[in-house]
């Protein structure tokens, strides 16, 4: 563990509410708080500096840490079941996926003085029963075949006559899987207490895979003390209990659940149809939802605190050294649009997707530039205890589904590098730290601005926005849900302007939680630049029962709303744009405003940048009409790239070639249009576009360029409509 780390229970908040901050401290101990409105977060000395504007916190100084524990696993828990003495049998059928790991339970319960469990390993099925005299264990002692359907069962008779049963649901013709053990061991009373689903605590072994129809019934095949229907109750954590007990349970640590079970068919795809085919939840022994920390520290927000992004900054001395952390979180303003009508979008679902993304030597290769630099040396690969992100396998290999933002997300941080950038000078940037460089530039050019988030998206729509004149979002905007896609298209409708400054952006969907935005669901459905895949069968929403995917193949692709699209996708390597005819246009006059003698047809912009070493590269959208870009869109500049890394993303191809000259698709379209009522949108297409801007200061051409932009666009005169083509 870190020895100082934290989270907030929120993105974003408003003057006058309450944030309350989750915080361990490794061994307990004394620990220092302070808060600062981050203007710039990029560590690099060679950069802008970080930079930011200390907050007048009526809790700064030293507090007293107690340690708070990380416990990985999802499992689900019933408090209350009454068990009548033997016969009993506990059952279940298992789709198991990491055998490998060693014993993991499959159902289990405790009352009385004694414990029953069924459970599954590297031998097959195992049963253990615990009694104040003692421990029986029984094993099948036959190896069972991974991701394939075996019912198990373990029966305790009045006697104390212990079996155990295995039994594959297709059987092998190369080997023997179905087995049945048995042996006296005491007698089971029965009694009052509680029952565990893939786990018997949370804090044990877990297992790893599908679990459908576990099961309490009087003995062999009998008539049911208990069974737990996992189809009902999708869109919650709850598991219902279809017997005559009515004993409910809850799901912890976010399974991931509408997966098809042992009856499913292929007939049918999406579980609302016939949920009886979706009985199953797959368990995995490094899932995370909600951590469960306790509030350290709670406080209302200062009335006179400016709208900005901020960060609580955490110290702690251990070892002779200073230990540090910082968590972020994004102050609105009290009334939207008071303190200003230019508003940063900052996407905080992406921020959610992406935390605790582990790849693998990130930590060991930031952290000589980190402590050189002063920066955090954290990354999640060194860090595994605060789980995965759905840009990580499992443990057992499958795709990780689910994401949460009640954890510590290590890697979401200010004064943060997440890798060794390859240009020279370079700053290696993503996410919040990449994002400030557009709060830094607004607050040079002396641009008031405010800051939302994704969040204040989803849950208030186009009614936020219209208190804007024009939005700008991050570099990376890649998540979205039906309601935030909705609120910008409408905002454009009525309007409003917009600024997308990054690349990959609008790309996949997600699905919150049914409890709230805190958690997504992400369904990687037929194509995309994806890690892993959703199986067959299984790219419908547990929580809203809708499709999975593309924003492209659900129809609705980036170049509607934006103009352009992601194209193309290779290393962190930095081009620039050359300016098109289009930039001479009389429709775009005010986008040359101080730069007129180097915005001309060919000119460059953007050919050094902090990200990269130029402004195109890393992940490119382009313009394409057949895809929704605007027939009157104006593309002012074109980057090409020529670094073979660079190839056409998954869904742009046909065959395994690109059928056409490179230029058509390994690019990057600065573009411009103007939106019904009187608005605009521009676009620039590229992940390390924002990482040109503070070059020279922001006084190069890609930032004036920007500057111009974003100066119209917050002036409401409306855009003229473009003339008759």
């Amino acid at each position: 563990m870190l020895a100082i780390t934290g989270y907030v229970d929120r993105w974003s908040i408003r003057p006058g509410e309450t944030l309350n901050v989750m915080i361990s401290v490794q061994g307990g101990g004394p620990y220092r708080a302070r808060i600062a409105r981050v203007i710039c977060g990029d560590p690099n000395p060679k950069g802008p500096g970080y930079r930011e504007v200390p907050a007048d916190w009526a809790l700064e100084g030293e507090h007293a840490g107690t340690q708070q524990d990380i416990f990985l696993g999802s499992w689900g828990e019933v408090p209350g079941v009454t068990l009548p003495a033997g016969p009993v049998a506990l059952a279940a059928t298992v789709w198991p996926t990491r055998l490998a790991a060693g014993d993991q339970p499959v159902l289990a319960w405790a009352g009385a003085g004694h414990a029953l469990v069924l459970g599954l390993g590297a031998d097959g099925a195992w049963c253990r029963l615990t009694t104040p005299a003692g421990e029986t264990l029984l094993r099948a002692g036959l190896p069972l075949t991974e991701r394939a359907w075996h019912e198990l069962a373990c029966v305790i008779d009045a006697e104390g006559r212990l079996q155990l049963r295995q039994r594959p649901l297709t059987p092998r013709l190369d080997r023997a899987e179905a087995a049945e053990v048995s042996a006296l061991a005491a007698p089971f009373p029965g009694g009052a207490g509680a029952a565990a689903i893939a786990a018997e605590r949370r804090d044990g072994a877990h297992f790893n895979g599908k679990i459908e129809r576990p099961r309490f019934t009087a003995g062999d095949g009998g008539a049911p003390i208990a069974e737990w229907d996992l189809s009902r109750a999708m869109q919650t954590d709850r598991i219902e209990d279809t017997g005559p007990q009515a004993a409910h349970g809850l799901l912890h640590n976010l399974p991931t659940r509408a997966m098809t079970g042992s009856s499913w068919r292929g007939d049918v795809h999406r579980w609302t149809e016939d949920p009886s085919q979706y009985g199953a939840i797959h368990f995995h022994d490094d899932d995370l939802g909600d951590a469960g920390w306790q509030p350290s520290l709670s406080f209302a927000i200062p009335e006179d605190w400016q709208s900005g992004v901020y960060a609580l900054h955490l110290e702690t001395e251990r070892d002779g050294r200073t230990h540090r952390d910082n968590i972020v979180f994004h102050l609105r303003a009290r009334v939207p649009g008071s303190q200003a009508r230019v508003a940063f979008l900052a996407p905080t679902f992406s921020y959610t997707v992406y935390g605790q993304f582990q790849k693998a030597g990130r930590q060991a290769r930031i952290i000589p530039r980190s402590l050189e630099w002063g920066a955090l040396p954290q990354a999640p690969d060194g860090h595994p205890e605060y789980g995965v992100s759905p840009y990580n396998f499992h443990s057992d290999g499958s795709g990780v589904v689910m994401s949460s933002m009640r954890r510590p997300m290590i890697d979401k941080r200010v004064n943060q590098i997440h890798l060794v950038d390859p240009s020279e000078g370079g700053s290696g940037l993503y996410w919040i730290a990449a994002d400030s460089f557009v709060t830094d530039l607004l607050t040079r050019k002396g641009i008031d601005f405010e800051v939302i988030t994704d969040h204040d998206l989803h849950a208030e729509g186009v009614e936020l926005l219209s208190n804007y004149n024009v939005v700008l979002t991050g570099q990376h905007p890649e998540y979205h849900t039906v309601e935030t896609l909705d609120a910008l298209q409408a905002y454009l409708g009525q309007g409003g302007r917009f600024l997308y400054l990054g690349g990959n952006g609008f790309y996949w969907k997600v699905v919150p939680h049914g409890t709230g935005p805190w958690s997504f669901e992400l369904r990687r459905a037929e194509g995309g630049i994806r890690l892993w895949e959703t199986l067959p069968g299984e790219s419908y929403h547990a929580q809203d029962g809708s499709y999975g995917g593309l924003w492209r193949r659900l129809g609705r692709p980036p170049q509607q709303l934006v103009g352009v699209g992601f194209s193309t996708q290779g290393e962190y390597i930095g081009y620039p744009y050359a300016f098109l005819d289009a930039i001479r246009d009389p429709r775009v006059a005010f986008m040359r405003d101080g730069i007129e003698d180097i915005s001309a047809p060919g000119a460059p912009l953007g050919e050094r940048g902090l990200m990269g070493g130029g402004a195109a590269g890393h992940e490119l959208d382009r313009a394409d009409v057949t895809l929704g870009t605007p027939r009157h869109a104006l593309v002012i500049g074109r980057a090409v790239l020529t670094d073979p890394s660079y190839q056409p993303v998954n869904e742009e191809r046909r065959d395994h070639t690109w059928p056409a000259a490179r230029e058509e698709i390994i690019r990057s379209d600065l573009t411009f249009f103007e939106t019904a009522g009187g608005g605009a949108v521009f676009s620039v297409g590229s992940m390390n576009f924002i990482g040109a801007l503070p070059v020279d200061g922001y006084e190069n051409v890609a930032a004036r360029l920007v500057t111009n932009i974003i100066r119209r666009f917050a002036d409401p005169a409306p855009f003229p409509p473009p003339p008759p083509s």
